[in-house]
Parts: structure tokens; sequence; C-alpha cells
């Protein structure tokens, strides 16, 4: 998990409770965070632009019908509210996270409280993790990428590393096994497509973070139990985060969402720079967000996250972490 925390604190803040604020409560990772926090006992409270989607989230979760919910339809709406009522923790999940994670970050140090999202760019989890400095003077956590790719991947370098001296280099690969499920793309999944395509690809070279081809070193991984899916290179969380779990000057990383078709290949480069264009980006996240997909069921048994280290002296580990959806 990529972090950075502090240890100082925040006086004068009047905090009632210990709340716990899910951004983004009525999609599905939303949906599924605010119900495995309230079984725990939790004190959750569903934000977001639809008071009635809210409710039917929050019964979902098994909160009661009179729950509190945060009716905020902006990063900055919710900065306001976070400011103003001072949650203990506040998870993100409503995606566009390189402009909404620093927003509600620094909303919720303000009063010493914590923040966590499941960004996977390189420009978000860059982002966050340099508000280190103000999360140290004000006492609170920050948790980017708390999503299965940069936990799998980053938990194996972790472990090859122990004990050894930062490697020569890394390669790292995401593969989630997740099912659909029916209904709209949505806004947050819709802009991290987008993203990746007008990110392109890249990689660590000689500790410089460099541009290359979005699903460039395409290759077919085969996993443990048999099974085998194809990956390529990808502007990923995971590449920051193994940059800063082995300090090697070389890492590259790669997922299963990537394109690997040759043509797709070849048309990828062309398309991101016409999305980058701010107008037509919005349009196509709004157009894709809007798409309406049918169920679909896992296309694996298992996810899994991969790495491989390589030392200068010729040591090379391999190590495989394997997860649920």
């Amino acid at each position: 998990m990529t972090e950075t925390s502090g240890t100082g604190g925040t006086t004068g803040v009047n905090r009632t409770d210990d709340e716990v604020w899910i951004v983004g409560a009525t999609g599905r990772v939303g949906r599924g965070v605010a119900g495995r926090l309230t079984a725990r006992g939790l004190t959750v409270v569903p934000v977001g632009r639809s008071r009635e989607r809210m409710a039917a989230a929050g019964a979902e979760a098994g909160l009661p019908a009179d729950a509190k919910v945060v009716v905020a339809d902006s990063a900055e709406r919710i900065a306001q509210e976070v400011v103003r009522r001072h949650p203990r923790v506040v998870v993100n999940t409503m995606g566009d996270y390189a402009t909404t994670a620093p927003v509600i970050a620094r909303a919720c140090m303000s009063g010493g409280g914590h923040y966590v999202d499941q960004a996977n760019d390189v420009v978000a989890a860059r982002g966050l993790l340099a508000l280190h400095e103000e999360a140290t003077r004000a006492g609170s956590t920050l948790v980017t990428g708390a999503g299965f790719g940069v936990l799998a991947t980053e938990a194996v370098v972790l472990k090859l590393c122990e004990g050894r001296p930062a490697p020569h280099r890394v390669r790292v690969d995401s593969v989630a096994s997740v099912a659909v499920e029916a209904g709209a793309l949505g806004a947050a999944l819709a802009s991290g497509i987008v993203d990746a395509l007008t990110a392109g690809g890249r990689r660590y070279a000689d500790g410089e973070l460099v541009r290359s081809r979005l699903g460039a070193d395409p290759r077919r991984l085969t996993f443990p139990d048999g099974t085998s899916a194809k990956t390529a290179g990808v502007a990923s969380g995971e590449l920051v985060a193994a940059r800063a779990a082995a300090e090697a000057p070389f890492v590259t990383a790669t997922s299963s969402l990537a394109p690997t078709a040759p043509l797709l290949r070849a048309v990828v480069p062309l398309l991101g720079r016409l999305l980058s264009v701010p107008a037509l980006r919005r349009l196509a996240v709004d157009r894709l967000g809007r798409v309406t997909v049918k169920a679909a069921p896992r296309p694996r048994e298992h996810s899994w996250g991969h790495a491989v280290v390589e030392w200068a002296d010729g040591t090379r580990r391999e190590g495989w972490l394997r997860a649920g959806e």
C-alpha cells in the first residue's frame, strides 16, 4: 500500500464521533467498502450526489433507514463538508483521483483526519505522495493505491527484497479477475480508462520516470495454477509503488487490462492524443460512463500479483500473490 503519514497533531478540532465517509458509496467498490466497514461496527456515512441512491446503497450495506448521508456533487463541495464536520476517515472511490484526491485529502488534513483512495495512475499516486510533509504536520495518514493491483504487486516486491540491498531491475504484473456487474460503466471507471489512454506508458530508467508506449513489452504469463493471461506495459500506481518499495533504477509495470493486440497497440497513441484535448476528454468520459454493459463472470478463478526482481550480481527472484476477486 502506498502511503504517506504524519505523527504530529491538530488541536482544537471539535470531533464528536469516529465517522468513516465513503465518497462514491453508490458504486460497486463504494458499496462493498461500506458493507464491510458497517459489518465491523464502524460508523459509516455514504457521500454522493443522490440522497435516494445513497439510501439504497446504505440499506444494502446494512445501515439503518435513518442513517446519516452527505449530499455533495463535487470534490470541492465534499471538501467543504469535510472541513465543516471533521470525519475521522474519508474513503474516496469517486474516481478522477489526480483532481479529486488533493482537494479532499487537504480537507481531511485540516482537522487531522485521514484519507484513503484506490487511485491506480502515476499522476494521482505521485500527487498524493507529494503531500507527505503536509500530512506530517497535520498528523494525518494519506493512503493511495488501496486496490488490488498496487497492494498485490507491492507486497510481492517487498517480500522478494526483504533482507537484500536495493535491486537493479524490477518488473511487476497485475492480473485481476473481476466479474462484470450489469449496468452503466460509471464515471469513475470511465475516467480511469480515458486517463490511461491519454497518459500512455511509463517506466523508470536510471531512476527517472520516462515515457514508453502503452501496451509495450506484451507477454503471456502462465500462473502457478496453470492458467494464463496476456499483459502489457501501462502507466500505473503499481509502477510508482514498486519503485518506492525496491528503490531500483529500472522498473516496469504491466497489466492484463492494457492493450496487447497489435492493431490496438498501433491505434492507442493516436487515440490518446485526441483524448488529451480537454473538451474531447470530457465528452469521452461522459459517453463511456453511460455505456451499459452486461453481467459477465470472472475470467479466471484467481487474481494474481507477480514480480521479478534482479540484482546487479545476477541474483534473480520471482514471486506470486494469489487472491480472490
